[in-house]
């Protein structure tokens, strides 16, 4: 019996171990499959980190490459930066050659136009009164009241005003279809129509065409003062291109001086003289026509505008006398490349650029500064005004003919002032001058009034109203004479230039209507302080050229267009080899404000532009190829407002 149960018990207890056993291999099992399975995970993570490492090796290939082009770019940059001073050194050394002043010579008979026309309705203006009353009297039989009168010789002058605004508007749209000289040759006929319609008005017996014939030569001058500068501003080199700005205002000085000495009773100021005054405004126009046909275009707009390249070299050499073109085949082109995102400008993408705003306010700021200086009512007025303040009728004719001399001589002494001395110099001296001097007439009107009973008193300030006056003349020749002219030309880069002066041409025209028809009013109304407005005029004026226009004296249009760029937002260039790409793209990156930013590349053309977004601002990418296998050359510019997107 005991036998039989420790037999059974070993049996259990055999049991009991194998089952152990199973229990323990199960285990086993398990552990070996967990094993298996984070072996297999290792083995997947190693080849993650080797793919990793990889891709580091590759970032790290592309860092190394990004730091060889920059310490590529820095020598690029010191070589170009060499090579450009060195290119404006040779632009300055340019003189003036004998094709270059007679083109000059040609253009400016329009502005000569322009300054005939302002003061030739100035000496004849009691004969023209007396005309308007006998043939309103043929009419109708009955006498013209003189008020009504005064009222049709106020329209006669002031509608030469409304016509320079039509024209002067136009004046860009002309200048890109027909080009400068192109739209100067064609202006002409505006010019011998309205001078003919002048000329023959006595003839006709109507006065009406003396006032249509006053509307046609002020379109023909408002052209005249959009294209001239224009054309002279592109056609200059660097280093004369104040100098021969200002010959401008030469012209139309020397107008000014022809039309007063032509209008003096000995001549031409009688009532059967007065028709051949008003339209000897033919002969600027039939000798424009005659000498500017041998001239050649711009080179300016025959190469950015118009992509000619040839014809822009013959005619540099034919200005420049010399086949060396190739500096200023270099700057228009550096010219075209910083205004590649703002090339065909509407007027409408002018008014909204943020670039563009600052130069257009102050070319703008500049045409008022001109107009509403009170200058205007000194060339129309001038005869009444010295006969106001006590002088004889002849006496005031010839201190007229001061003025206009005056303005000859001082615009002749700015010449070499303008690019030795600068235009924001001068500009604040001549303001400043004729701030002064606003003044003084206010003061010597005022003493006349209250101390008329003394004789001697009245002569004294009679001279003294003369003096001022002529002194008041002085100081705008200095400066607001020509300086709006050129600097408005010189703001803008070829492709916003044409519009830019259309806006502040039209401006110009605009305030010398209304100094020309509210004169008088406002001369009745303040009485002895008429010239006060203007006093306060001037002194605003000063301060905003003191303040927000910048000196343009020898910089390339290059140079100043990235005066306002910078102002406004920010400039960088990068270099990148071949065709894009990350090195390009991290290079790029590295180069705007917002570190990383990707940006958008592409490969349009030889000049290509991309622009991308960094938050509220535009980034404007634009880049050229260089030759020989060079590095391309990015240019990066960021504005504050969006434009409008290619």
């Amino acid at each position: 019996m005991s036998m039989n149960l420790s037999a059974k018990l070993d049996d259990l207890q055999r049991g009991d171990r194998q089952l152990e056993t199973t229990v323990a291999l199960c285990e086993i099992r398990t552990q070996l499959q967990e094993l298996t399975k984070s072996v297999e995970s290792c083995q997947s993570e190693v080849s993650e980190v080797k793919r990793d490492m990889v891709a580091i090796k590759q970032e790290l290939d592309t860092v190394q490459q990004v730091k060889e082009e920059i310490e590529e770019l820095r020598e690029y940059v010191d070589r170009l930066e060499e090579h450009s001073q060195r290119r404006k050194l040779r632009l300055l050394e340019q003189g003036l050659t004998f094709f270059l002043s007679y083109a000059i010579l040609a253009a400016v008979l329009g502005m000569l136009q322009f300054g005939y026309n302002t003061g030739v309705i100035n000496a004849p203006g009691k004969n023209i009164a007396n005309f308007m009353k006998d043939v309103y009297k043929n009419r109708y039989g009955m006498d013209l009241h003189d008020d009504t009168v005064n009222r049709l010789y106020s329209i006669a002058v002031s509608i030469f005003a409304i016509g320079g605004m039509l024209g002067g508007f136009s004046g860009g749209m002309i200048a890109n279809r027909f080009g400068r000289k192109g739209g100067l040759l064609l202006n002409n006929i505006l010019g011998i129509s309205g001078a003919s319609l002048m000329g023959f008005t006595k003839i006709s017996h109507c006065y009406e065409l003396l006032i249509f014939g006053r509307f046609i030569i002020g379109v023909n001058c408002g052209l005249n003062t959009s294209l001239v500068p224009m054309y002279i501003s592109e056609i200059a080199p660097l280093n004369l291109r104040g100098g021969l700005g200002t010959v401008n205002q030469l012209a139309v000085t020397v107008g000014l001086l022809l039309s007063q000495v032509l209008g003096i009773e000995q001549i031409l100021g009688t009532d059967d003289g007065w028709p051949i005054l008003l339209g000897l405004a033919i002969c600027p126009a039939i000798l424009q026509l005659i000498l500017l046909p041998a001239c050649p275009e711009s080179p300016r707009y025959l190469l950015i505008t118009r992509q000619w390249e040839e014809e822009a070299r013959r005619a540099l050499r034919r200005l420049r006398a010399s086949n060396q073109v190739e500096e200023d085949i270099e700057e228009m082109r550096a010219e075209e490349r910083a205004q590649q995102a703002e090339a065909s400008i509407s007027m409408r993408e002018l008014l909204c650029s943020p670039t563009l705003r600052a130069p257009l306010l102050i070319g703008v700021v500049m045409q008022l500064s001109q107009q509403l200086s009170g200058i205007n009512a000194v060339f129309y007025y001038s005869t009444i005004l010295f006969t106001s303040s006590g002088l004889t009728d002849e006496s005031a004719k010839f201190a007229t003919m001061g003025i206009g001399a005056i303005m000859v001589g001082m615009t002749l002494v700015s010449l070499p002032l303008m690019d030795r001395t600068g235009r924001r110099t001068l500009h604040l001296y001549g303001l400043g001058g004729m701030f002064i001097f606003s003044i003084f007439i206010t003061i010597s009107f005022l003493i006349k009034e209250f101390f008329g009973y003394v004789q001697e008193m009245i002569d004294w300030m009679s001279y003294l109203s003369v003096v001022s006056t002529l002194s008041f003349v002085v100081f705008f020749a200095v400066g607001p004479g020509s300086i709006p002219w050129l600097i408005t030309a010189e703001l803008f880069s070829q492709g916003p230039r044409p519009s830019a002066m259309a806006i502040a041409v039209l401006v110009n025209w605009m305030a010398n209507f209304v100094v020309g028809i509210g004169f008088p009013t406002m001369k009745a109304l303040l009485e002895n302080y008429t010239f006060l407005p203007f006093s306060v005029f001037l002194a605003i004026f000063w301060i905003f050229t003191y303040k927000k226009v910048p000196e343009t004296k020898n910089k390339t249009f290059e140079e100043i267009l990235a005066l306002f760029r910078n102002s406004n937002g920010s400039v960088r260039t990068v270099v990148g080899w071949g065709r894009g790409g990350a090195a390009a793209a991290a290079a790029a990156a590295a180069a705007v404000p917002g570190h990383g930013q990707r940006l958008t590349m592409g490969d349009r053309c030889a000049c290509a532009t991309r622009r991308a977004h960094q938050g509220g601002r535009q980034l404007l990418v634009s880049w050229t190829e260089a030759t020989g296998g060079g590095p391309r050359i990015y240019h990066y510019h960021t504005t504050n407002v969006l434009n409008r997107c290619d």
